[in-house]
């Protein structure tokens, strides 16, 4: 028995091109005719995944670069987003939230819509064959323009319910403020799409508290800056506003100094309600295992302490409530075959 494998996890931020694999993509080059700087998965993973002298998040973001010329097409959206699935479900995840930027994938014409269709049709496939429940959402990138970027929330609205879940802003936080797209989260509101922002990562708190009032969040993707403002983490707390922490990529975007100024014990006592995700399992050399692993061996999380968390991604994930009742009971009786409760 591997305690921390066999614990039934939830992954709710989770970035499609941050979780491909080095075979997949000799495999896509070999399909395209591009030649690649290495020809064996060991030799191509350095220029995938980030090292641990990483400086901050605009070096971890170069890593995208690499992968995303071979991300410009249907088939090949559809098949990173079946093996994100199965990956998941290999680390005993049954629930994820997979999210992607559309309009990076239209550099041969591929259309937001089509690009977000591509990916549902993806996850339906990895549903189907590994049996877990996934779910994709659509994100605006901060370096383009408010024009392009509400072409994306057209784009998300009309799958709304048909395998989308929600919309998000991402992308270069310390250079591109929230601000600039108010206009773009009032059409994401107009429509009903629920939203997460990426904020209070590279940015302080100010970008949290924006984020609520100004873009409409009702999750934060990362969050870890939150207690720079004590009062707005209070507000945070009594709206019961999730936070998306990703451990290993925190530390590696330097959004904290290193693993012992990580907050996650302090905001989990002061009554913060926490999930634990990968964020991007290929680019941070990471998966929800070694995250628990992490979790428990630098800050004492018990297993009951981690299935919390996951308890906590249930609760927080966008979806309505009779499919979270299901993935309740199905966690409870995976918890109950481990022992373990809470």
């Amino acid at each position: 028995m591997h305690p921390f494998k066999d614990l039934p996890k939830v992954d709710l931020h989770l970035h499609l091109d941050g979780g491909i694999l080095p075979q997949t993509l000799l495999e896509l080059a070999g399909s395209t005719g591009v030649s690649l700087p290495a020809s064996s998965r060991e030799s191509l993973l350095p220029y995938m995944q980030v090292e641990p002298d990483c400086k901050s998040l605009i070096e971890y973001l170069e890593k995208f670069n690499f992968v995303l010329p071979f991300l410009q097409d249907r088939e090949s959206l559809r098949r990173a987003a079946r093996e994100i699935v199965q990956n998941a479900a290999a680390d005993n995840c049954f629930y994820i939230e997979v999210r992607f930027a559309p309009l990076l994938h239209g550099r041969n014409g591929l259309a937001a819509a089509e690009a977000i269709e591509s990916v549902i049709e993806g996850l339906r496939e990895g549903e189907r064959l590994s049996g877990i429940k996934a779910r994709v959402i659509a994100i605006c990138m901060r370096h383009q323009s408010v024009q392009e970027n509400l072409e994306v929330i057209r784009a998300a609205a009309s799958y709304l319910g048909k395998g989308l879940v929600a919309v998000d802003l991402a992308g270069d936080e310390a250079n591109f403020p929230p601000e600039r797209f108010r206009e773009v989260f009032a059409l994401a509101k107009q429509f009903g799409l629920p939203v997460t922002i990426h904020a209070g990562e590279a940015g302080g708190a100010a970008n949290v508290k924006e984020a609520i009032d100004g873009l409409g969040a009702v999750r934060i993707g990362h969050g870890v800056r939150l207690r720079e403002d004590p009062e707005l983490l209070e507000v945070v707390r009594e709206r019961r506003i999730p936070l998306e922490l990703c451990p290993t990529s925190n530390i590696q975007t330097k959004a904290v100094s290193g693993w012992e100024d990580y907050p996650i014990r302090d905001y989990l006592e002061r009554g913060l309600l926490l999930t634990v995700n990968t964020d991007n399992p290929t680019v941070s050399g990471t998966s929800m295992t070694q995250e628990c692993e992490a979790l428990a061996s630098r800050f004492r999380f018990t297993l009951e302490e981690l299935a919390g968390l996951m308890r906590n991604g249930i609760d927080s994930a966008f979806l309505p409530e009779p499919e979270k009742a299901e993935l309740r009971a199905e966690f409870d009786r995976r918890l109950s075959a481990l022992g373990i409760t809470i």
